[in-house]
């Protein structure tokens, strides 16, 4: 038996004792070693409820390999690894074309499969991404959402196209937001404007070497950020959109990374924006894992092992499995300031 948190229902998530899962005949069992509170936990958890139930969430997760199964290769046991949570189907045109993220029947870790925040979790051995000593659980369990911010940066800049004395501005200072503004600033930007609306994401943006008059409050003047050639809108709501589209400057690219909070209304004067700019507005979901070295989780990783991206810094709490409802209740009733909570196992 395991301890695991499972979600019965809306609002009814328990600790259990539950049976140690076994791993399919391509899968394997990963003794968990860190797992993140994603901000989509949240509504999953209390709101909205999980795609089935009962689950057990969690698919911000590293560990290591305890467990193979028959078709599973050998090599993997005892590996650290990380895990890309998406699992394709294989089958439809995007994965046809490996383009596993944009898949039309995927499964998933954590919200149509039991996830991470247990002792063991199972996944595909194809998911798995091997980790150098050099990288800890703990980073290597933010490699999801930070490969979440390189496929935003990467397509709001259009490969890093965008001249790098450009101006940039990054909308919402959630964990996406940090780290995308992170990612653009160990790309050469030097030109980059933040805005949130809590004084901790000002502090956490300047500790980038952003300067601190590029970190704009919402409520304050933020002229200084219009004529933006990318903007990153990473709240989701329709006033950080319509906010996004008016700094966008002529020919601006606009990307939308924020999961919505509610419907969208585009007013007229704010469409006329975009077709008299001229702006490219892409959406964002997921992010790209394939296997291969320039994917989006390869690069994370690439960097971590150089020691050029400290993502550690932006990890504000850190508890164990047996409190892990504590973390859900903070980012929920937003009571305290935090950014990345990190479970340990």
């Amino acid at each position: 038996m395991m301890k695991a948190w499972v979600l019965h229902g809306v609002n009814d998530i328990r600790l259990e004792d539950v049976d140690i899962p076994i791993p399919g005949e391509g899968d394997v069992r990963i003794k968990v070693m860190a797992a993140g509170i994603c901000g989509s936990d949240i509504p999953r958890i209390y709101e909205t409820g999980a795609h089935r139930m009962p689950i057990i969430p969690g698919h911000e997760f590293s560990g290591i390999v305890e467990g193979i199964g028959k078709e599973a290769s050998s090599y993997w046991m005892g590996r650290r690894v990380g895990v890309y949570p998406l699992i394709p189907c294989n089958e439809c045109e995007p994965c046809k074309a490996g383009m596993y993220e944009l898949c039309r029947n995927y499964d998933y870790i954590g919200s149509r499969s039991d996830g991470a925040f247990a002792e063991y979790v199972t996944a595909p051995v194809e998911n798995l991404i091997e980790l150098p000593e050099s990288v800890s659980f703990e980073e290597a369990a933010m490699t999801e959402p930070m490969a979440v911010a390189v496929n935003a940066v990467k397509k709001g800049t259009n490969g890093f196209y965008v001249q790098k004395d450009k101006k940039v501005t990054v909308i919402g200072l959630g964990t996406i937001g940090l780290f995308a503004a992170m990612f653009l600033k160990e790309a050469g930007y030097e030109n980059i404007c933040v805005i949130g609306n809590k004084d901790g994401q000002m502090q956490r943006a300047m500790l980038l070497g952003i300067p601190a008059e590029h970190c704009l409050m919402t409520e304050e003047d933020l002229s200084l950020a219009y004529d933006s050639a990318a903007v990153f809108e990473c709240v989701g709501k329709p006033e950080t959109i319509r906010l996004a589209l008016e700094v966008a400057g002529a020919a601006g690219r606009v990307a939308l990374v924020g999961n919505p909070y509610e419907d969208m209304h585009f007013e007229k004067n704010l469409y006329w924006k975009i077709l008299r700019n001229q702006l490219t507005v892409s959406g964002i979901w997921n992010s790209r894992f394939n296997g291969n070295l320039d994917d989006d989780w390869h690069y994370v990783l690439n960097l971590l092992k150089g020691k050029r991206i400290n993502p550690s810094s932006f990890i504000s709490h850190k508890l164990p499995l047996e409190e892990l409802d504590t973390g859900l209740h903070i980012m929920r009733d937003k009571k305290e300031d935090y950014c990345k909570i990190m479970v340990t196992v």
